[in-house]
């Protein structure tokens, strides 16, 4: 059974993170300087290195205020690790540069590309074929070396399927296995390809690796009324098959670190962390039932 929200929330530690959008600069900063009167606040916050390194302005000094006040996570949105164009070593250098600067030890981009001479502000999928393990695993250890740390990569949200002789979560297993990296899992991901390609959602959780996922992601997602097609907008709330695929993530994987993403239709501060509560009560209701 999914814990319901609650107005006595639990505290919300460490694990439990929520995405940083500019929107929520100033909120965060009120949050963290007047806990008592804002109540719980993120345990982390998860930022895309693309919207904040060289940010300059109020922006820039409210990034580095709540840098000091909120441990970071980094989530990259333009590595395009599965591209066929050269990975760009110039923007790996600055990102190591903003993850030392801000004390980052996460950092995580998506099993995808996203352009080849430019980049297409869309997370693409890849063909599902060793070819294509190959290619990430040798593009993988080229970010790696460059970042000096061991990267995540997430599954994504796809809305076709190539030709391929592997499943996905097939495919996810061999690029953990042959590029040495880990997985952030995306629950609504998975259910979003579930429901729009006819898959098994539990059992694509079920094949992974547990000492391969690094974290989680959790968000809503929109459905098209006039076919059904489920979109990862991460503009709606949280939906209860969602919840329950978290639960079944803590039960498989261990209590990880979760990130709620909220990037659209942001609503007021209170609802936002009311949904943030929310993930705490599964992060906690899983933990005591481990």
């Amino acid at each position: 059974m999914n814990p319901p929200p609650s107005s006595a929330s639990p505290s919300l530690d460490g694990d439990i993170g929520l995405g940083l959008r500019r929107a929520l600069l100033a909120p965060l900063l009120s949050a963290a300087d007047d806990r008592a009167a804002a109540g719980p606040v993120p345990g982390h916050l998860e930022v895309a290195p693309e919207n904040w390194i060289d940010i300059g302005g109020a922006q820039g000094r409210q990034f580095a205020a709540l840098a000091e006040r909120y441990p970071l996570r980094a989530h990259g949105l333009s590595l395009s690790i599965g591209g066929p164009a050269p990975l760009d070593l110039e923007w790996l250098r600055r990102v190591r540069v903003f993850l030392d600067a801000h004390d980052i030890d996460d950092y995580s981009d998506h099993l995808s590309f996203c352009g080849d001479e430019g980049y297409l502000h869309e997370l693409l999928p890849l063909p599902f074929t060793d070819e294509a393990v190959e290619h990430v695993a040798q593009r993988v250890a080229i970010v790696q070396d460059v970042l000096e740390r061991t990267i995540a990569l997430e599954n994504i949200s796809a809305y076709l399927r190539w030709p391929a002789p592997l499943s996905e979560a097939q495919f996810i297993n061999a690029v953990l296995d042959r590029a040495g990296c880990d997985l952030l899992l995306d629950v609504n991901n998975v259910y979003v390809n579930a429901m729009n390609h006819g898959e098994d959602a539990l059992a694509l959780i079920d094949s992974l690796p547990a000492g391969r996922v690094r974290a989680i992601h959790v968000a809503g997602h929109w459905q098209r009324h006039n076919d059904g097609l489920r979109i990862d907008t991460h503009g709606e709330p949280v939906i209860d098959p969602v919840w329950s695929l978290l639960d079944h993530a803590y039960a498989r994987f261990g209590t990880l670190p979760t990130v709620l993403e909220r990037d659209f239709n942001l609503p007021p501060w209170s609802e936002l962390m009311q949904e943030l509560q929310r993930v705490a009560a599964h992060h906690a209701a899983a933990r005591v039932a481990a």
